[in-house]
C-alpha cells in the first residue's frame, strides 16, 4: 500500500481531535473516580410453565453472556400489591390495554437514531407513548406483558429499572421472563437514557430526567393494563403492505444465496401480523400490528420529536376508535411494533445525489459530485411531515381488517441512505484507512489480532468490544426472550434485523417447535426489545460491509448464534422443560455516567416582559387550510421533564357559547399543531405554536394556549421549576 500523506485540513483535524481527546481523558478522569461501582437489579427469574398450545403459552428468557457475566447483589425489599379477582368461566384470555406519556425532553437533548451531531431536539410535533398489553389465562396462572414504546430502542438501563418497579410493586407477577419491552424505532425521539458508552456518547450524556419519564410512562402503561383487565378474546390476522417499502441495500441482499431469494417475491418482508383483541361482547379493546420498516421518514434535518410513520399509524388507528377524545386519551390502544427492519426504508422513491437528482442506489451509496454526503433517500410526500403522513397512512390503513382468525464498523461511520455520516467513510469499506488507523491507535489503542480477525473482512474502526472505560461500551451481557400466545410465538429481538435474518430467524423456530409437535405455530419477530446490540445481518450480507454489516457488533456469525438460542427456547416451550432454563447471568446496573453535555441555566425573560406574554399574535381570522402561529416569551422546555404541572405544551380551544366555556380541540400530541423552541442566549427564549387549522374544522371563535415551566434560582438558593402559561387573543375560524 502507497505511503499516505496528509493535507492541511486533515493535519488539522488530527490536532483539534487529539486536543479534544484529552481534555476529554481529564474530565473523564474526574468524573469516573468510582467508574467501576456498579449494581445490579436482580428479579426474581422464576420461569413459567408452558401450556398446551391453545392457550396462552409459555414465556422463556435467557441471559446470553457475550464476554464476561456479573454478579448480582441482594434483591431490594418488595412490597406486593394485591391483584384484583379474576373471573375464571369463560374461554378465551384476561386482556388489559394501557397507554401513558414517555415524551422526556423536547430540548436540549440529542435526537436518537441518526448519530448526527447538532440534530438537537427543539419541541414537539407528537407526544410518545408508551402502549402495554397484559394477556393471562381464565386461572390468572400464566400471564405476559407485552409493551410497545414510542423510542429509539429500548435500553438494557430502562429495562432493568422497569423490572425493579414492577417488582417492588407487584411482586414475582411480572418478571424477567414475561415482561417484554419493545421500541417502535422512531428516531426523532429523546437519547439519553443509555448506560453503555457508545450509546451515551451518541445522545451526548446522559439525561437522568429523560431516563425517570420513559421508565414513570413504560410502568404507568403496564399498572394500567393491569388494572384494566377483563375477560376476552384475541383474534390473528396477517396481510401484505404494498407500497411503503424498499430494502435500503440490496447490493448487500443479493450476495444472499440465489435460491434462497427465489423462495421469496421480494427484497423485504411485505406480511403484517395483527393481534385484536376483543372482549366478551365483542368490543375492540386493543391491537398490536407487526410491520418491518424503519421509522425513518422524518429525516436527519428533523427537530422536533414524534414518532414518525408507526406512531402516526397509531395516531390513526386510536384517533378513530377513540371518538370524542383526544390524542393520547381514549380506552382504545392500538400499537405499531417494529419487526425485522435492519434493511428496509420508507423513503421509496430510493436514493439520488440531491445535487444532480441522478440514483446514487450503487454498493457504497455514494455520488460522482460531493460523494455520501449527496445520496439521501426520499419519501413519496412533498416534504417529511407529508411523507410520514403518507406510509403511516398506507400502515393503518392495511391493519383495519375486519376479518380475523382465532389466535459498528467503517459503514457504521457511514450511516446510511436514510442519514448519511461524517467525514469520508463510504459503505462497502472492507479495507482499512491509515489515517483513521493512526488516530484510533493514538487515543484509544490498537485492537487485538483477535478482534480483528474475529471480525473479518469487516476492518474495525473502533473496537468497542475491548473498551471498557468508564464503563463497557457495549453489552456484554444480552436476553434472548420468546413468548408464545396461543399459536403466535414472539421473538424479542435485541437489535436490527434485515430482511433475510429475519426469514432465517422465524423459519428455524417455527420448524423446531414443528419438530417438538407444536405444528403451524406463526413466529413474529418484534424488534428493539430489552437491549440494543445494533444490526444482525446474514454471514452472506456480512462479507459486503454496508452499514447494516458494519454495524454487526459480534462478528459475521451473530445469526447463527441467536438462530441457536432462540431454537433452544422454542423447544423447551414445546417440551414443557422452560422450568428447566437457566435464567443466566444479571446484566450490571451502572452508578456514574457522563452527564449531559447541555448544562441547565435558569430561564430569563426580557425586561418589561413576564414569561407567556405574546411576542407575535395571532391575526383575527383565518381561513381553513391556513396555519395560525403564535410567539410568546419562553422557557427551556425541558423543564416541564421535571415539573409534569402541565400534560401539553399547548392547547387549541374552541369559544362553545351555550355553556360559556372554553373546550380543547386540540392538544400537542395532535398532529395538526406544532411547538417550535427557540433558544436565545443568557437563558432567553421564545416559543412559537402553529395549528395547521384541518378543513374539517369547525367555523367558530378559538384561542391559543402555552403552558410552560421556568428554572428559577436564588443566591445560594437551590434551583426550583415553577409553571406558567401563557394565553393568546379570540380569534375566527371561517370557512372558503
Amino acid at each position: 500500500m502507497a505511503k499516505r500523506t496528509f493535507s492541511t485540513l486533515e493535519g488539522f483535524l488530527i490536532f483539534l481531535l487529539v486536543m479534544m481527546t484529552a481534555v476529554t481523558v481529564a474530565l473523564l478522569s474526574l468524573l469516573f473516580i468510582t467508574s467501576g461501582t456498579i449494581e445490579n437489579h436482580k428479579g426474581s427469574g422464576f420461569p413459567v410453565t408452558q401450556s398446551p398450545p391453545d392457550t396462552l403459552g409459555s414465556t422463556a428468557t435467557q441471559g446470553s453472556t457475550l464476554t464476561h457475566g456479573s454478579a448480582a447483589t441482594q434483591t431490594p425489599p418488595v412490597t406486593s400489591t394485591p391483584e384484583p379477582p379474576l373471573f375464571q368461566n369463560f374461554s378465551g384470555y384476561h386482556i388489559g390495554v394501557g397507554r401513558a406519556d414517555c415524551t422526556g425532553q423536547v430540548s436540549d437533548i440529542n435526537l436518537m437514531g441518526f448519530s448526527k451531531t447538532g440534530q438537537n431536539a427543539r419541541g414537539i410535533l407528537t407526544r410518545l407513548y408508551s402502549r402495554a398489553f397484559v394477556l393471562a389465562e381464565p386461572d390468572g396462572s400464566n400471564r405476559v406483558a407485552f409493551v410497545s414504546i414510542d423510542i429509539g430502542m429500548v435500553s438494557q438501563r430502562l429495562r432493568l429499572e422497569v423490572l425493579k418497579r414492577l417488582q417492588s410493586k407487584y411482586g414475582s407477577l411480572y418478571r424477567r421472563d414475561n415482561v417484554m419491552l419493545s421500541g417502535i424505532h422512531t428516531h426523532s425521539g429523546p437519547g439519553g437514557y443509555f448506560q453503555y458508552t457508545v450509546f451515551v456518547i451518541a445522545s451526548e450524556g446522559f439525561s437522568n430526567r429523560t431516563f425517570e419519564y420513559i421508565v414513570t410512562g413504560i410502568v404507568k402503561s403496564i399498572e394500567m393494563a393491569h388494572q384494566n383487565m377483563k375477560p376476552g378474546k384475541i383474534f390473528i390476522n396477517k396481510g401484505n403492505v404494498e407500497g411503503t417499502q424498499i430494502n435500503r441495500s440490496p447490493s448487500s441482499y443479493l450476495w444472499n444465496p440465489p435460491s434462497e431469494r427465489a423462495r421469496y417475491s421480494s427484497n423485504t418482508d411485505k406480511e403484517m401480523v395483527i393481534l385484536k383483541m376483543v372482549d366478551l361482547n365483542g368490543v375492540d379493546l386493543g391491537l398490536i400490528s407487526w410491520f418491518a420498516i424503519h421509522p425513518v421518514s422524518m429525516n436527519n434535518t428533523n427537530h422536533l420529536v414524534n414518532s414518525d410513520n408507526m406512531g402516526y399509524a397509531s395516531y390513526l388507528f386510536e384517533q378513530e376508535k377513540n371518538k370524542g377524545y383526544l390524542p393520547g386519551q381514549g380506552p382504545y390502544v392500538a400499537a405499531f411494533a417494529s419487526s425485522n427492519l435492519g434493511d428496509v426504508s420508507p423513503n421509496i422513491l430510493g436514493p439520488r445525489c440531491v445535487n444532480t437528482g441522478d440514483s446514487c442506489d450503487n454498493a457504497n451509496s455514494s455520488c460522482p459530485i460531493g460523494g455520501p454526503s449527496m445520496c439521501i433517500a426520499m419519501g413519496p410526500g412533498h416534504d417529511m411531515l407529508n411523507s410520514t403522513q403518507i406510509i403511516g397512512e398506507i400502515i393503518y390503513q392495511r391493519a383495519k381488517a375486519k376479518t380475523c382468525k382465532p389466535a459498528l464498523g467503517y459503514s457504521f461511520a457511514a450511516g446510511t441512505i436514510d442519514g448519511f455520516g461524517s467525514f469520508n467513510f463510504t459503505q462497502g469499506t472492507t479495507v482499512g484507512d491509515p489515517f483513521w488507523e493512526i488516530l484510533r491507535d493514538q487515543i484509544l489503542g490498537k485492537p487485538s489480532e483477535e478482534i480483528k480477525n474475529c471480525h473479518k473482512p469487516k476492518p474495525i474502526l473502533i473496537h468497542t468490544g475491548e473498551l471498557t472505560k468508564p464503563h463497557p461500551w457495549h453489552p456484554e451481557i444480552v436476553d434472548v426472550q420468546m413468548i408464545t400466545v396461543g399459536s403466535v410465538a414472539i421473538i424479542a429481538i435485541p437489535g436490527e434485523f434485515t430482511t433475510m435474518s429475519g426469514r432465517r430467524l422465524r423459519e428455524a423456530v417455527q420448524a423446531e417447535f414443528a419438530t417438538y409437535g407444536m405444528q403451524n405455530m406463526t413466529a413474529v419477530i418484534s424488534g428493539l426489545c430489552n437491549v440494543y446490540t445494533h444490526y444482525i445481518t446474514t454471514f452472506e450480507e456480512y462479507q459486503a460491509q454496508r452499514y447494516e454489516a458494519a454495524s454487526t457488533i459480534y462478528g459475521p456469525h451473530t445469526l447463527s448464534a441467536y438462530i441457536q438460542l432462540f431454537k433452544a427456547l422454542a423447544k423447551a416451550i414445546a417440551t414443557d422443560t422452560v422450568a428447566n432454563l437457566s435464567s443466566g447471568p444479571e446484566p450490571p446496573f451502572f452508578k456514574q455516567l457522563i452527564a449531559s453535555l447541555i448544562p441547565n441555566i435558569v430561564d430569563r425573560a426580557p425586561l418589561g416582559r413576564n414569561f407567556g406574554d405574546v411576542l407575535q399574535p395571532v391575526k383575527s381570522t383565518y381561513r381553513m387550510g391556513e396555519v395560525a402561529e403564535v410567539t410568546f416569551v419562553g422557557a427551556n422546555p425541558k423543564n416541564s421533564a421535571e415539573n409534569q404541572t402541565h400534560q401539553t405544551f399547548l392547547t387549541v380551544e374552541k369559544y362553545e357559547a351555550t355553556s360559556a366555556t372554553w373546550r380543547i380541540v386540540h392538544n400537542d400530541a395532535s398532529w395538526e399543531t406544532r411547538f417550535y423552541w427557540h433558544k436565545g442566549l443568557l437563558g432567553h427564549s421564545n416559543a412559537t405554536m402553529q395549528w395547521h387549522i384541518p378543513e374539517s374544522a369547525q367555523p367558530g371563535i378559538y384561542r391559543m394556549r402555552y403552558f410552560g415551566h421556568i428554572r428559577k434560582q436564588e443566591l445560594l438558593k437551590p434551583a426550583v421549576i415553577l409553571p406558567f402559561e401563557g394565553t393568546t387573543s379570540a380569534f375566527e375560524v371561517v370557512a372558503h
